[in-house]
């Protein structure tokens, strides 16, 4: 009897960065047609050029959103900022009801890889940090934190250790924070954290007039502030 051979799947460590729209079904409800329009030009003239200037690909479109893959955190974060920045810049004039906004997640994982996607705990990882950014916000893992402080020209709040659906461990997230805001630590923790702040994160200045353009921040530390409102 012959005995088959195991089949190899490709794996390699990359940067994940995981998007969607924020109310899509609302926007899509108000004017698909406007909505799917709109979408269609963010991301030829504002994403996709990023992605690409960055070292990135688009591993697939996910209708209301889209996962990319890169060869490094830093060019993940340096591309998200640069395309969210472009987005407000290319939306700011559009009535808020319908404004098109990016909620955006980064991780770093090792991936199992196909022509078309990708695969693992990395990927859901990322997914989810998304599904915790606000609106125009992008939310990273602490993985990533690690690899960009000091090199990406923003600064982060920390986040604390967030229980993320379907993923068994606490994940400590930071969001790049609003310009002005000092890094925030102790914040938004669902669990206790006994991690050290991020003490360098206050370092992180903003270089080039993208990265400063970018405004954003995460209802974890107005939350800390005690100044939530309501993410409508």
């Amino acid at each position: 009897m012959v005995q088959e051979r195991p089949i190899q799947l490709e794996r390699r460590l990359s940067a994940i960065l995981a998007a969607d729209v924020a109310g899509y079904s609302r926007l899509m409800h108000t004017d698909e047609e406007r909505t799917h329009a709109k979408l269609t030009s963010l991301l030829m003239d504002a994403v996709r050029p990023a992605i690409a200037g960055h070292g990135g690909r688009i591993v697939k479109n996910t209708g209301d959103g889209f996962l990319a893959e890169f060869p490094s955190a830093v060019q993940a974060v340096r591309a998200a900022v640069q395309f969210q920045t472009r987005i407000k810049e290319l939306t700011i004039g559009d009535a808020e009801d319908r404004r098109i906004a990016l909620r955006v997640g980064v991780n770093i994982g090792d991936v199992i890889v196909e022509p078309h996607d990708i695969f693992g705990d990395g990927v859901n990882v990322a997914a989810r940090l998304e599904s915790i950014a606000e609106p125009g916000g992008i939310c990273i893992s602490s993985s990533a934190y690690d690899q960009v402080r000091g090199k990406v020209g923003v600064e982060f709040t920390d986040l604390g250790e967030q229980n993320l659906k379907n993923i068994a461990r606490p994940i400590r997230a930071y969001a790049v924070a609003r310009e002005g805001l000092s890094p925030v630590t102790k914040v938004g923790s669902t669990t206790p954290s006994s991690l050290s702040a991020p003490r360098n994160a206050r370092s992180c200045r903003k270089n080039s007039p993208a990265e400063s353009a970018i405004s954003i921040s995460h209802p974890a530390a107005r939350r800390a502030a005690g100044c939530l409102r309501s993410a409508g």
